[in-house]
């Protein structure tokens, strides 16, 4: 009798082993089904959403800008300032000299090469947020012929230079690209 119950104690030991092994694997998977059911929405839901990755690019015929004159579109829910320069424009923005700059930065670098006539801007000041006035030939435009912000006084050259008041930096320059002569994407 003891040998029957030495040989069922060596039996249990190894299919308890075996269970317990299996036991773990299955524990270990259940777990980690469970984290990644938890997971996922939690990381999806930090995914933008449908509506914003259908503005994330907006294309724009800008055959209706006259020169001397500007638009005024929305972007990631910003405004973009988008100028047809005139050639006297184009002049003043290259004449400035870069010591008189707060932000010296060249107009070749703020426009397309083969489209100087083009500015494309976010058209949020860079001071406080505020939207800059002077994308219609109507509106109030500053000292050097670009932007005024009405707010606080910055006033922005025909590059969206900052040029005078408190405004930190130039009016930034958005992604994009032209798709032909008369077709700009943003974005």
């Amino acid at each position: 009798m003891a040998e029957s119950t030495a040989a069922n104690t060596a039996h249990h030991g190894v299919a308890d082993g075996t269970k317990r092994d299996f036991l773990k694997l299955i524990a270990v998977t259940g777990a980690a089904i469970g984290t990644g059911a938890i997971a996922w929405p939690m990381i999806h839901s930090m995914n933008p959403a449908k509506d914003v990755l259908a503005l994330s690019a907006v294309e724009l015929d800008i055959t209706s800008i006259d020169a001397g004159q500007g638009i005024v579109v929305m972007w990631r829910g910003k405004p973009i300032f988008v100028r047809h320069r005139t050639p006297a424009e184009i002049q003043e923005a290259l004449a400035a000299k870069p010591a008189e700059l707060k932000e010296p930065q060249a107009d070749a670098t703020r426009v397309k090469a083969g489209h100087a006539e083009w500015l494309v801007l976010v058209g949020i000041c860079t001071h406080l947020g505020c939207i800059p006035s002077g994308s219609k030939s109507t509106e109030m435009r500053g000292e050097y012929g670009g932007w005024f912000c009405p707010c606080h006084g910055s006033h922005y050259d025909t590059s969206g230079r900052i040029r005078k008041g408190p405004a930190p930096t130039n009016l930034e320059v958005p992604p994009y690209e032209f798709l032909s002569p008369t077709q700009i994407k943003i974005g």
